[in-house]
């Protein structure tokens, strides 16, 4: 339960490849992680991800507030959200499953998208997250941090 940390279990195997991948060849800046992922071969990889997919999801949060939930569910509904990480959030494929991630990191992933500083694949989630605030983005990950993981 490290500050800012997503909870791994149950995310998409490819997704955790493609994570290991951008951390082991220094195009995602985490300098605990770049140091661990260095040395893993493209097999390491591909077991790591598997066990990952099938480790059980986190226990849920406590409820959510019905106001910024609400919020969250409408700016989530409105955008391309559900297109790339599943109607139900569980994460498909390159995309991670936000159901039921935790909420600060969530909010730091966002915020680093949102600045540019985290380009993820291709730049998407800038353009995704444009024109959004703090209080939305606040917002987004309170909705998705609350949603049970399917």
């Amino acid at each position: 339960m490290i500050p800012e940390t997503p909870s791994l279990g149950g995310q998409p195997s490819f997704f955790v490849v493609a994570q290991l991948f951008l951390f082991r060849e220094g195009r995602r800046n985490s300098p605990l992680m770049n140091e661990i992922a260095k040395t893993l071969t493209n097999d390491d990889l591909r077991a790591f991800a598997e066990r990952i997919a099938k480790l059980p999801p986190p226990p849920p949060p406590g409820p959510p507030d019905p106001a910024i939930f609400a919020r969250g569910r409408a700016l989530a509904g409105g955008r391309p959200c559900p297109v790339c990480h599943n109607p139900d959030f569980s994460g498909r494929e390159q995309m991670p499953r936000l159901a039921n991630q935790r909420e600060d990191y969530l909010l730091k992933a966002m915020r680093e998208f949102h600045s540019g500083a985290r380009i993820g694949y291709g730049g998407t989630m800038l353009d995704e997250l444009k024109g959004l605030g703090e209080a939305d983005l606040h917002d987004l990950a309170h909705f998705f941090a609350h949603l049970p993981r399917p």
